[in-house]
């Protein structure tokens, strides 16, 4: 098959291009950096250096493609984020369209039914509808937990305070993903023979945030750790102080508060979804600890 891959050379794309290759598959990987073309030549794919908010360069690289693995990087710039990410989704879509791609995998996330109350997911809320309106190409809506690599963010808060946290109690359970079983999913939708759209959720494993500072703690030779609950105001501040965009900082603050009041869990609990993703908590716990 010929399959266009977004998303550049990044810790989804990279795992799925490699496994595609595999399996033999003539794929195409856009990315916005000229510096990644000789990286995706060296992995056996061919190169697409372009902007996707360039919506002819989209047409020209999905024209003769069987399938194409759409994901919207995770910060467009450092305002208008929405805006700027829903604006590229309806660029693959528009793309889709004109070219008639049969075949689409898109990755979106939990509480994307919602769109308010979780941060940069309510973008994706407008992507998925303007994928739903497709006519004659099926999409599988990838919705994927809570990254476990964020978790890689709280490694200077542990090594200064002592303490792991967010602004949602340790009782929460947030359904995580490690990118690698994201893939492993995409992979296996991208070569499906199926029509109309559907949902496929891609979670590793669901757990509290209690969890989280025993495993990682235990990890890291830290068995005291301890997860605080910090207010909004404190969550923001923090992001704040650490260096991090007003705008993306207040969108991370609301999907924490959407964690602490169910919204960002309720479409994947009301499915009745599984974590059948391979990677635990407890095997992500020893990468965390390489990088810590």
């Amino acid at each position: 098959m010929k399959i266009v891959i977004t998303g550049s050379l990044g810790n989804v794309a990279k795992p799925l291009v490699q496994q595609l290759i595999t399996e033999g598959h003539h794929i195409t990987v856009i990315s916005s950096n000229q510096s990644k073309k000789s990286d995706i030549e060296s992995l056996g794919a061919t190169p697409a250096i372009g902007s996707i908010t360039d919506l002819d360069f989209l047409v020209k690289t999905f024209e003769g493609a069987d399938a194409v693995f759409a994901m919207t990087p995770p910060n467009m710039g450092f305002e208008n984020v929405v805006e700027n990410t829903i604006n590229a989704g309806k660029n693959y879509a528009e793309a889709i369209k004109r070219t008639g791609v049969k075949r689409v995998v898109m990755l979106s996330s939990i509480g994307v039914e919602s769109p308010v109350e979780n941060g940069p997911i309510k973008g994706l809320h407008f992507i998925e509808k303007a994928y739903n309106e497709l006519e004659n190409t099926s999409v599988t809506f990838l919705r994927a937990g809570y990254f476990y690599i964020n978790f890689f963010n709280d490694i200077p808060l542990i090594k200064n305070a002592g303490i792991i946290g967010s602004n949602y109690p340790e009782t929460v359970n947030v359904p995580l993903v490690h990118p690698n079983d994201i893939a492993k999913a995409a992979a296996e939708e991208l070569v499906k023979n199926q029509a109309d759209k559907n949902i496929r959720y891609i979670v590793s494993d669901l757990r509290k945030g209690s969890d989280f500072a025993k495993v990682f703690g235990s990890a890291i030779g830290k068995p005291e750790l301890s997860w605080v609950e910090f207010s909004d105001e404190e969550s923001l501040n923090g992001m704040l102080q650490a260096g991090l965009p007003q705008e993306i900082a207040e969108l991370y603050t609301e999907m924490g508060r959407g964690l602490r009041n169910g919204i960002v869990q309720k479409d994947f609990n009301e499915h009745g979804a599984l974590a059948n993703g391979e990677t635990k908590l407890e095997d992500f716990a020893k990468e965390f600890a390489s990088k810590f």
